[in-house]
């Protein structure tokens, strides 16, 4: 079934638009969506997240811009820039209470988020990050079919479950055309902070075994570590890999590899 992919407005040119995705909730893949948006930012390109999670929303809290509201005219919403450009979209940004919850029906959550794409001032972009809702349902179908994606990373934690879990977001990605980018292991280990060991708290990873089944690349493997934690929670990820400098680097140059290969001209929409 061929549907017609949504169009941005006038003043929006994106490049590239890569969708982040987790099979299942509380693997973070919000926070693997602010430290690629950190990433690609700190690197010198222009970069916005569409905040895809209507119902959980949490990117403007970890950058700190929950307080604010987005503004607009007659034809487009202003996103929210981040204290280093990042531009943001979010329900939280929109609505007078950030702890009112959004009660709404799958269609209509849907369309916020295609208004998300198609109704905000985004401006020119080398890059556009969708935190998608965790799982397989209505609005990543939505998004996948809707939206001009040039690729989808997968994110997981290292429990034996993810492979099936993992499995399920490739295969609804296969179905629907959308190529993937690879997989990125979050809190894959905690490193012991007085000898450097690295500790596997939930065993033996099986993201390894699941990216050969799947013939994927393993993107990047995040520690679990407190101070990122903190960060998130005082509003200022964007700090997080200017502290961190030995992940940083490799951090940074992982995101980048893994970017180049989509690279284009800008789609004028």
């Amino acid at each position: 079934m061929n549907i017609e992919k949504e169009k941005t407005n006038d003043v929006t040119h994106i490049k590239n638009v890569i969708a982040i995705m987790s099979g299942k909730g509380g693997v973070g893949k919000s926070s693997v969506t602010s430290l690629m948006a950190t990433a690609l930012r700190n690197k010198g390109y222009s970069v916005g997240i569409l905040d895809g999670d209507i119902t959980g929303p949490s990117i403007p809290k970890v950058f700190g811009i929950n307080k604010q509201r987005a503004t607009g005219t007659e034809t487009a919403v202003n996103p929210v820039e981040t204290a280093t450009g990042i531009k943001v979209m979010s329900i939280n940004l929109m609505v007078d209470d950030e702890e009112s919850p959004v009660v709404w029906r799958g269609p209509v959550i849907a369309n916020t988020v295609k208004q998300f794409y198609t109704d905000v001032n985004w401006g020119m972009l080398d890059y556009l990050l969708i935190d998608l809702p965790p799982g397989t349902g209505d609005v990543p179908l939505t998004i996948m079919q809707s939206f001009d994606i040039d690729g989808l990373v997968v994110v997981s934690s290292p429990q034996d479950l993810v492979k099936l879990i993992v499995k399920k977001s490739i295969n609804m990605a296969g179905m629907l055309g959308v190529p993937i980018l690879g997989l990125v292991e979050n809190m894959s280990y905690l490193q012991c902070p007085d000898c450097n060991k690295k500790i596997h708290i939930f065993g033996e990873s099986k993201v390894p075994q699941a990216a050969a089944e799947t013939n994927l690349k393993i993107i990047s493997q995040i520690p679990i570590d407190p101070n990122f934690v903190t960060l998130c929670d005082e509003g200022r990820v964007e700090l997080y890999l200017k502290e961190n400098y030995t992940f940083a680097e490799e951090f940074e140059n992982q995101i980048e590899g893994m970017v180049k290969g989509i690279q284009k001209s800008f789609k004028f929409c």
